[in-house]
């Protein structure tokens, strides 16, 4: 019997024709030449974290289980074998006394799967994985291998949801560890709104949930600090980070799914417990979170500017619709990029995310919510949910062409596609 490969929130499948786990770029190069001879597609996947089926092959699939570590380290840059997931490369990066700038706050993702899909983050002044990325080492379609740092192949592939090849290394600018103070507050959504400017303005990493059916949003304000560190104590930590968004959250999910009338209710037991919080410590630390409780999601990139406008149409939306959301909308921010499809791509952006809990899908939500984003020029993140497709794709990135006339001369026989590229490439 063949295996079959699944995501992490259960939603996408596929069974390939052949798995193969390569320890270096020469056995990647292999699989390809390999894969074309047979008339097969083949695709690197990560860990399973995108929801869409950017990942999937009925060809050769490549784990990337083997392919990892760090290789070499210097002059504010590492090299790092594209399957290592970052939680371990945040872990060595720090033993080596460095950090990245910037990440998201999923650190379950493979490098290459995070910065292929977009991985975002939030920044006032630093974009995302992709935009802290400098080398890249790929396979291309004929089994080449190449190392590119500059051009268009450098700005088409860091966002390249590899279409144009295999990643099998990548190099990222670092910096000298460093400490963010993390200042957790609940606020009234309606004051959010009315400050949104100087909030983000403010403070260097700003990221927000909205809880709906009630006017109350925790707000994560991280920013610099010179230090002393002063890391929250196990007690608060284990309140924090596992009771009261895992433990408790998914049992108040598990309750709403059986009882969906009461989510308003429980919605308010959830923002009555929210309660500030300050805490320094180590960067990736801080910027990273725990997500236990299963979910799927949807998010939009919109421009910086025409965020209070989408989330007070998506509140009235929710609120008028009848829909009972247990989930936060979760709200980020980045400036601009220069990776082609980056959902920032030259202008600084806003993300809304929506979330619905794993055993209660609900695609309307999802579709009110994707109607509003696509009005405002909307760009769905490239690993999560939405409905788009190359004709509307090419109406919002103004790369869009020339990523695709790439991808035409370096895999003319699409030998790296799948389903979902065919959707929003053509």
């Amino acid at each position: 019997m063949k295996a079959v490969f699944r995501n992490w929130a259960g939603n996408q499948s596929a069974t390939p024709a052949e798995i193969r786990t390569p320890a270096s770029a020469a056995e990647v190069a292999r699989a390809v030449r390999d894969a074309s001879a047979r008339g097969l597609r083949i695709r690197m996947t990560g860990t399973g974290h995108s929801f869409t089926g950017v990942a999937l092959t009925d060809g050769i699939l490549l784990r990337p289980d083997a392919l990892t570590g760090v290789q070499e380290a210097g002059d504010g840059r590492v090299r790092v074998a594209a399957g290592t997931p970052l939680r371990v490369l945040n872990e060595e990066l720090d033993r080596r006394g460095l950090a990245l700038a910037n990440m998201g706050d999923i650190t379950e993702q493979t490098v290459a799967g995070a910065i292929q899909t977009g991985t975002h983050g939030t920044g006032r002044d630093v974009g995302g994985l992709a935009d802290q990325v400098v080398e890249l080492e790929m396979v291309l379609a004929d089994g080449s291998i190449t190392t590119v740092s500059g051009g268009d192949l450098f700005d088409a592939a860091r966002v390249g949801l590899g279409a144009l090849g295999i990643l099998t290394a990548v190099t990222f600018r670092v910096e000298p560890s460093f400490l963010l103070r993390s200042d957790r507050r609940p606020m009234r959504l309606s004051e959010m709104l009315d400050s949104l400017d100087q909030v983000t303005r403010e403070n260097e990493h700003l990221d927000f949930f909205w809880l709906p059916h009630t006017d109350t949003c925790l707000t994560k304000r991280n920013n610099r600090s010179p230090g002393p560190a002063a890391p929250p104590g196990a007690f608060r930590h284990w309140l924090d980070s596992v009771f009261l968004e895992n433990t408790l959250f998914h049992a108040l999910c598990a309750v709403g799914g059986r009882f969906p009338g009461a989510i308003p209710a429980l919605n308010g037991i959830s923002a009555g417990a929210l309660s500030p919080s300050c805490h320094t410590d180590k960067a990736y630390k801080v910027f990273t979170s725990v997500r236990n409780v299963r979910f799927l999601e949807m998010e939009y990139a919109i421009p910086r500017e025409r965020l209070g406008q989408a989330l007070r149409e998506t509140r009235d939306l929710v609120e008028l619709s009848g829909w009972l959301i247990t989930f936060p909308i979760e709200v980020r921010v980045t400036p601009a990029s220069d990776a082609w499809l980056s959902t920032a791509y030259g202008r600084e952006s806003a993300y809304v995310a929506c979330h619905v809990y794993r055993p209660t899908p609900n695609p309307a939500y999802f579709e009110g919510v994707e109607s509003i984003m696509t009005r405002l020029g909307g760009r769905p993140h490239w690993g999560k949910l939405h409905t788009q497709d190359a004709a509307y794709l090419a109406t919002v990135y103004p790369r869009f062409a020339d990523f695709a006339a790439l991808r035409d001369e370096l895999d003319p026989g699409r030998l790296f596609a799948n389903d979902y590229l065919t959707t929003v490439l053509g």
